[in-house]
C-alpha cells in the first residue's frame, strides 16, 4: 500500500483523475470476471445436462439408480478424453496465455479469456453429476461472500502484501503436485487436507491479486497506453477468476452434499 501512495504522489497526474481511472479499471476487471463466471456456469450446466439421462436405451454405464451416461457422457467422462478435459485449462495457462498477452490485441485476449472460461465449464461439469444443485448453489454463494470480503480487504488495506505472491505461488505448485499424487492414491483424508490448504492459499491469492491489480494500474496510468491497460484488466480478471473457482471447488469438498 505504501507503494500505491508513493506512485500516486509521483505520477504527475491529479489524484482525482487516477482514482477515477482506477475505479473504471477495477469495474472492468470485475465485469470481465463476472462474464467469465457466467460462461463457465452455463457451459458446465449444459454439458452435465446432456450427459445424464434416465432412459437406459443405448446407455451402458450407470451413474446411480435410474441415471445413465449417454453416448456424449461416455465420450466425456468414461474415456481418456476426460484427462484431456481435466488438464486443458492448466495447459492453456502454462503455455498459451502468456503468448496471447504478448502478441494479441485487447479484444483477442478477452476472447481468449472467454474461450478459456467455456473450457473450464466443460472441465467442471462433473460436479453436477456428483453434488446436489442445492449444495452447489449454497457453496457458490458462500464463496462469493468470502471472495468479496477478501478482495475488498486487498483493495483497501494499507499493508503491503506484495511479498505474499512468491510464497503463495510456491504453495500452488506444491498443491498441484499433491493433487496429482492423490489421483493415484485416492486418499480421502489427503484430499480433505489438500482442500483445506488450497482454500487458504487461494483466499490469500484473492487479496494479493486485488492489491497487485490496483498497484499495476497506478504504476502505468500516467503512460496513457490504454491497450496495455485493457489487457492488464483482463489478465487481472483471469487471476481473480481462477482464485474464485479454486476457492469454490475446495469449499465444495466440505459443504457439498452428494446425490
Amino acid at each position: 500500500m505504501a507503494e500505491f501512495d508513493t506512485i500516486r504522489a509521483t505520477t504527475g497526474a491529479r489524484t482525482a483523475q487516477i482514482d477515477e481511472g482506477l475505479r473504471a479499471h477495477m469495474n472492468k476487471v470485475y465485469g470481465t470476471m463476472s462474464v467469465g463466471m457466467l460462461i463457465t456456469a452455463l457451459a458446465a450446466w449444459a454439458i452435465s445436462g446432456l450427459a445424464v439421462t434416465s432412459d437406459p436405451a443405448g446407455a451402458t454405464i450407470m451413474l446411480r439408480e435410474g441415471q445413465y451416461l449417454t453416448g456424449l457422457g461416455q465420450a466425456i467422462y468414461a474415456s481418456p478424453l476426460r484427462w484431456v478435459i481435466m488438464f486443458a485449462p492448466l495447459a492453456f495457462l502454462l503455455f498459451g496465455w502468456g503468448s496471447l498477452m504478448r502478441r494479441g490485441s485487447a479484444a483477442t485476449v478477452q476472447l481468449g479469456f472467454f474461450a478459456f472460461a467455456a473450457v473450464m465449464g466443460l472441465s467442471m461439469s462433473s460436479i453436477f453429476l456428483v453434488f446436489t444443485p442445492y449444495s452447489i448453489t449454497q457453496t457458490f454463494l458462500v464463496t462469493a461472500i468470502a471472495f468479496a470480503g477478501l478482495s475488498l480487504w486487498g483493495y483497501t488495506t494499507k499493508k503491503d502484501i506484495s511479498a505474499w505472491g512468491s510464497f503463495l505461488i510456491m504453495g500452488v505448485i506444491g498443491l498441484l503436485v499433491a493433487m496429482v499424487i492423490n489421483l493415484f492414491l485416492q486418499s480421502g483424508p489427503m484430499m480433505m487436507a489438500i482442500s483445506a490448504i488450497g482454500l487458504l492459499i487461494f483466499a490469500g491469492l484473492t487479496a494479493f491479486y486485488t492489491q497487485d491489480i490496483k498497484n499495476t494500474y497506478v504504476a502505468h496510468a500516467a503512460h496513457g497506453d490504454q491497450e496495455w491497460l485493457d489487457k492488464a484488466a483482463i489478465d487481472g480478471a483471469l487471476s481473480l477468476y481462477i482464485s474464485f473457482l479454486n476457492m469454490f471447488q475446495f469449499l465444495l469438498m466440505f459443504m457439498g452434499q452428494q446425490e
